[in-house]
């Protein structure tokens, strides 16, 4: 594998010198496969001031991030990827593609798949509907209709889902609340990379938006999941007993996000980026 380093265009780190571009991840490191590959693929560096270790990992729309101490510096990041080349390779393999909210795509919503079709309407909403697969088959295709500049597909397909997962976890969330008698404080739906959801000490929840592309009894898990943390914070034999209170095939979604939740953190994402 070969290595080589490059900056974004204005940054001027050196090695052992990282300045704030590379917190911000701007600068990268290209790596190039085994020969016989042509693509080079992109790794992002990052720099943090707490940070004791170097650490590699691929985030959610497919593409390494190196995290590399305040004193380490680029020549240690390349040993570090070399080290772990075979690592870095088979994991790209096993990550699944990103699917960007472009027209012709396919994601689901709800655990059902939707073809994304853009209606080159200047107005309107998002609107599900559907199609004939074909002239003399009955099946019907699920679609999404989006309106407006296919240039702001995404932005706006992904406020629209954002509205539906907000709809769907606010009522498993009180749902939930109620059968374990708790108060929920607040219901945030955000763009969490890591997690699928939190809950704080006060009685907080966080979601993550694409929970709603799940099957319904996959959320469901969810809810029920930062709900039971509001009577314990941890993951100890009694919050486990909570869960499973208020869900009692807990296992279900549980089982289906650790095998597909990879999956759904690929939608929406961009394509990898790859030269040649």
């Amino acid at each position: 594998m070969k290595v080589t380093s490059t900056q974004a265009e204005g940054a001027g780190a050196q090695a052992g010198s990282p300045d704030k571009s590379q917190r911000t991840g701007q600068n990268r490191s290209l790596v190039q496969n085994s020969p016989g590959t042509p693509a080079t693929i992109m790794v992002r560096v990052r720099v943090y001031e707490r940070a004791r270790n170097f650490r590699l990992r691929i985030g959610p729309d497919g593409e390494p991030v190196i995290s590399v101490p305040a004193r380490g510096d680029i020549g240690q990041a390349e040993r570090f990827l070399h080290e772990h080349e075979n690592w870095l390779t088979r994991k790209l393999r096993e990550h699944p593609e990103p699917v960007p909210f472009a027209d012709g795509e396919k994601i689901p919503i709800r655990g059902q798949l939707h073809e994304i079709r853009a209606t080159r309407r200047l107005r309107g909403l998002v609107e599900t509907g559907t199609r004939t697969e074909n002239e003399t088959g009955p099946a019907q295709i699920p679609l999404l209709l989006v309106p407006g500049d296919e240039r702001h597909m995404a932005r706006r397909l992904e406020d629209w889902l954002k509205k539906q997962a907000r709809i769907d976890l606010e009522a498993a969330s009180h749902f939930h609340a109620e059968r374990l008698g708790v108060q929920i404080r607040a219901i945030n739906i955000r763009a969490q990379s890591g997690r699928w959801g939190s809950c704080s000490s006060s009685g907080r929840l966080n979601y993550n938006w694409r929970l709603i592309m799940a099957p319904g009894f996959v959320l469901d898990y969810v809810a029920a999941h930062e709900v039971a943390h509001i009577c314990e914070l941890n993951h100890s034999q009694a919050f486990w007993a909570r869960v499973r209170q208020t869900l009692a095939d807990m296992e279900r979604g549980r089982d289906w996000l650790k095998k597909n939740g990879n999956q759904l953190m690929a939608y929406g994402q961009k394509k990898r980026l790859r030269t040649h």
